[in-house]
């Protein structure tokens, strides 16, 4: 008897030291849930944690030089990753905006480049030019696509539709013409100013084109049929630059009276005016959120401006000499400016 109780006291305690005592067995369910999160996300919730944010862009902040005339036009393509530029020495420039380095020129204009633009993919520039035409280039490989011809003058400004369809210019001629942009064929021509049309704009949602003249005046067209809808009288000396905000509200101007004006887009009233530059006001560009509006001068500077109130906000100098043209970079952190220095500025204005 005794040496049964011996045998079945070493039975359990063999038994308690096998299941490590009291510690508790965790089933290998149990064991899931844990390494798993119970099926949550490493958060603890049931909400999908966000990727973690693109890196910023960074472009280059600096001068760019390379052109042996006034750069008289400035443009960032749609993703950002180049920019344009046109030339008083005939010539267009692609530079790499993330280190300043030249990509390569474009050659063909027999005078004066006066206007770039980038199609809406970014796969084509167009460029205006003292010579009386347009010239269509590939992005990529910078070959001449097709050269527009039809302008008795000099074309002064040149521009995409929003949907990329359209080529609308300005000329020294008086007149607007626009073209079918995969093509080449010219489309209409618009009649109404009485001096050169220096400046033209498509409105974000493509309904509506804007010009702006040497005869102190914008018009605003129909872009659908080209009927003229209005008028915009106030400037005192020739119009060189329009540009519509972001939202299509409202309408910038700067014109050879030194000033900036801002225009009701869909009633047509002037707003207010900018004043500021001791010279003429060459170009203007609203930032892309709408917020700032940049413009370049005679005088050599780059204005801000607050377009909600119109409070200059800062001025940046450096050019030695006319600022022709000023454009935002597509996250607006940086601004582009050309000048008859010969020369292309970029400025970090993110802050």
């Amino acid at each position: 008897m005794k040496r049964s109780l011996l045998l079945l006291s070493i039975f359990f305690a063999m038994m308690i030291v096998a299941c490590g005592g009291d510690e508790e067995i965790t089933s290998p369910v149990e064991d899931d849930k844990m390494v798993m999160g119970d099926d949550k996300t490493d958060n603890g919730t049931n909400t999908p944690i966000d990727p973690p944010p693109e890196p910023k862009r960074t472009y280059f902040e600096g001068t760019l030089v390379g052109h042996t005339g006034s750069v008289t036009s400035v443009a960032f393509s749609p993703d950002g990753n180049v920019l344009a530029s046109g030339s008083y020495d005939d010539t267009i420039r692609l530079w790499g905006t993330s280190d300043g380095r030249p990509v390569r020129i474009l050659s063909g204009h027999t005078n004066n480049v006066h206007s770039v633009a980038f199609s809406p993919d970014g796969s084509t520039i167009a460029s205006g030019s003292f010579d009386s035409t347009i010239r269509v280039w590939n992005t990529n490989n910078g070959t001449l696509i097709r050269t527009l011809r039809g302008h008795t003058a000099e074309v002064w400004s040149v521009t995409f539709s929003p949907d990329g369809s359209t080529i609308a210019n300005g000329s020294f001629d008086s007149t607007i013409r626009l073209w079918n942009a995969s093509d080449g064929t010219h489309l209409r021509t618009l009649t109404g100013h009485t001096d050169a049309v220096a400046s033209v704009a498509f409105s974000p949602d493509g309904s509506t084109l804007t010009s702006g003249s040497r005869d102190s005046t914008i018009r605003l067209w129909n872009a659908s049929n080209d009927t003229h809808i209005h008028t915009l009288t106030g400037h005192t000396g020739g119009v060189l630059s329009v540009a519509f905000s972001p939202d299509g509200s409202t309408i910038a101007s700067g014109s050879l009276d030194n000033t900036i004006r801002l225009w009701n887009a869909s009633n047509d009233t002037h707003i207010r005016t900018l004043t500021g530059h001791t010279h003429y006001v060459t170009s203007v560009a609203f930032s892309p959120d709408g917020s700032t509006i940049a413009s370049g001068s005679y005088d050599g500077t780059v204005r801000l401006w607050k377009a909600k109130d119109g409070t200059h906000i800062h001025t940046l100098t450096g050019h030695t000499d006319n600022v022709w043209s000023v454009a935002f970079s597509p996250d607006g952190s940086t601004i582009a400016s050309g000048s008859s220095d010969n020369t292309i500025r970029m400025w970090d204005v993110s802050e």
